[in-house]
């Protein structure tokens, strides 16, 4: 009788090392993950609930018309609206080639002191794509039009 006590004893301290050593992975693999997950805002979500300044997040939706900035220095400015808002946007470094005013974008960064701090900005890569967050951001807002409206395919 005293040997299977024993057995079911050990049984149950496997276990629960097992449980124990999953608890802890989880932790740590959900510490190391906290820096690499960006959330996706549109600037309506921004300016309804702004994020904390140490929060590295994704904005996007269209370059607003007449406010990009550029030969100010090294960092460039911009406005960044899904319609209903809009963020400023400063940014150093080199835009992407199909960067403009009225073009999709999405940028990672922080939002500090009333304006995003881009440190990563992505453009559209060719003439009707753009990203599916923007979309539906632009939608939501009403004022999303189809780049391929109107066009005929084979």
């Amino acid at each position: 009788m005293a040997l299977t006590t024993l057995k079911k004893k050990r049984r149950i301290q496997v276990i629960a090392i097992g449980m124990v050593a999953l608890v802890v992975s989880t932790a740590l693999i959900g510490y190391a993950m906290r820096d690499g997950i960006n959330f996706f805002r549109s600037p309506s979500q921004v300016a309804e609930a702004p994020p904390a300044p140490n929060e590295v997040f994704r904005i996007g939706g269209l370059v607003a018309d007449g406010s990009l900035l550029r030969g100010q220095g090294e960092t460039i400015t911009f406005a960044v609206t899904d319609g209903a808002a809009t963020i400023p946007v400063a940014y150093t470094g080199v835009l992407p080639d199909l960067f403009g005013e009225g073009e999709g974008m999405v940028g990672t960064g922080r939002f500090v002191d009333g304006t995003f701090q881009a440190t990563e900005i992505l453009a559209k890569h060719d003439e009707s794509y753009m990203p599916k967050e923007v979309v539906d951001a632009l939608k939501e807002q009403g004022v999303y039009q189809d780049p391929n409206a109107g066009v005929a395919t084979n």
